[in-house]
């Protein structure tokens, strides 16, 4: 099942990512760049390890992991949290954690889009994601 978020995937739409980082303490500035970047993501899954690559203008992130092993990650805001990315239900539950905080990223496949759930207490952003040809 994880085969299938595999490929090369373009933001095409975004709501409330601000709302999101705001919530995150992120700063005005890079808030600021982040709203004007249009990441792309790169999902691969070999041999059980999965890794995400995060490309854009304003930062490039990588993580490669296990699916259901805790593993430390390095967010694009610089935030150290430990890591866990569950396969529930046919979606990629990522949940990060520091400082006694969480947020959970939730990717999910609809329509032939990737569709990625930020939650940060009771503040929601969605980014929708398009399939590179």
């Amino acid at each position: 099942m994880a085969e299938a978020f595999v490929g090369v995937w373009n933001l095409v739409e975004s709501h409330n990512f601000d709302g999101y980082m705001k919530a995150l303490e992120v700063g005005f500035a890079t808030r600021q760049i982040a709203n004007l970047t249009k990441p792309t993501t790169i999902i691969e899954y070999d041999g059980g390890q999965m890794t995400i690559k995060t490309q854009s203008t304003f930062k490039n992130t990588e993580i490669t992991f296990k699916l259901e092993e805790e593993f430390d990650e390095t967010t694009a805001d610089d935030r150290h949290v430990k890591s866990v990315v569950t396969l529930e239900g046919g979606k990629l539950v990522h949940v990060q954690k520091w400082d006694g905080k969480e947020t959970t990223l939730v990717r999910e496949l609809k329509d032939g889009k990737l569709i990625l759930t930020l939650t940060m207490g009771n503040v929601v952003c969605t980014r929708t994601y398009q399939k590179a040809e």
